[in-house]
C-alpha cells in the first residue's frame, strides 16, 4: 500500500500542470462534439482518447508505477484501449451519434471525474498523495460517459476493457483502501445494462442463440448480482 501511494504522490506532484492541461483541453473537445459535432471534431476528440489512454498506459504506469507489481501488464491493458482507438479513428466504427436517451446518466458520469478529488479531500487526504481527473478510473468513467451519450453506434470492445477495469476496481476498495473507486464500479453497473440493452434492442429483429430477449434477461441477472455485490462492498466500507 505504501508503494501504491508513493507512486500517485510522485506522478500527480511531477504531472499536475499537464493533469491540468490535459482535463481542461478534454472538456473543451467535449463541448465542441456537443455543439458543433463535425468530422473534423470527431477525429480531434478520438485523437484525444488515444493520446489520453497512452498517456495512462506509458507516462502514469510504465514510469511512475513501475515499483508497482505487475505494472507493465496494466501498461498493456491501457495500451490496448489506445490502439482500439487509434484503429477507430482511421475505420470510423464509432461514429459518434448522439443518442439522448441516457442523458441523465451520462452527465453523472461525467461528474465523476472531478468527483474522485473532492472524496479524497473529504476524507483527509492532501494533494498530491489524493486520486485525481487523469488516472486510470477517472479516465474510465469519463469514456463510459461519452460512448454512452453516442450509444447508437459503439465499439463494444473499448466497453469490455473498461467494464472489466470497473470490476477490478472492488479489489482496490479493500487492498489499498479507495473507496472512491467505488464511483467506478457503482457507475459500471447501470452502464453494463445500457450498453448491451441499447444493442440487443437494435438486434431484436435478428435471430441469435440465445435470442436477444433471453440474452438480455440474463444481463439483467448478471447486473443485479453484480450491484448486489456491490451493495454489500458499500455497506462494509460505511460501518467500518
Amino acid at each position: 500500500m505504501e508503494v501504491f501511494w508513493k507512486t500517485i504522490a510522485l506522478y500527480n506532484e511531477e504531472t499536475w500542470i499537464a493533469q491540468l492541461i490535459i482535463t481542461v483541453l478534454g472538456v473543451l473537445i467535449t463541448i465542441l462534439l456537443y455543439n458543433k459535432p463535425t468530422k473534423t471534431v470527431k477525429y480531434l476528440m478520438k485523437g484525444y482518447m488515444v493520446f489520453l489512454n497512452g498517456w495512462i498506459s506509458i507516462v502514469y504506469y510504465l514510469i511512475y508505477c513501475s515499483e508497482r507489481d505487475y505494472n507493465y501488464i496494466f501498461s498493456i491493458f491501457w495500451g490496448i484501449i489506445a490502439l482500439i482507438w487509434l484503429w477507430d479513428l482511421f475505420t470510423n466504427y464509432t461514429p459518434f451519434e448522439r443518442h439522448r436517451k441516457y442523458d441523465k446518466m451520462t452527465y453523472v458520469l461525467y461528474a465523476m471525474p472531478f468527483l474522485y478529488p473532492l472524496l479524497s479531500w473529504a476524507r483527509g487526504m492532501d494533494f498530491p498523495m489524493m486520486t485525481t481527473s487523469v488516472m486510470p478510473c477517472s479516465v474510465a468513467v469519463f469514456t463510459i460517459g461519452l460512448l454512452l451519450a453516442y450509444s447508437r453506434k459503439v465499439n463494444l470492445l473499448v466497453i469490455l476493457f473498461l467494464c472489466h477495469w470497473a470490476l477490478i476496481s472492488f479489489s482496490k476498495v479493500y487492498i489499498y483502501k479507495i473507496p472512491e473507486d467505488l464511483l467506478l464500479a457503482s457507475a459500471s453497473v447501470p452502464a453494463i445494462y445500457l450498453f448491451f440493452k441499447n444493442y440487443f434492442d437494435q438486434n431484436l429483429h435478428k435471430e441469435t442463440k440465445p435470442s436477444a430477449r433471453i440474452t438480455n434477461m440474463i444481463l439483467i441477472f448478471l447486473c443485479i448480482a453484480i450491484g448486489i455485490f456491490l451493495t454489500i462492498t458499500l455497506i462494509n466500507e460505511l460501518v467500518k
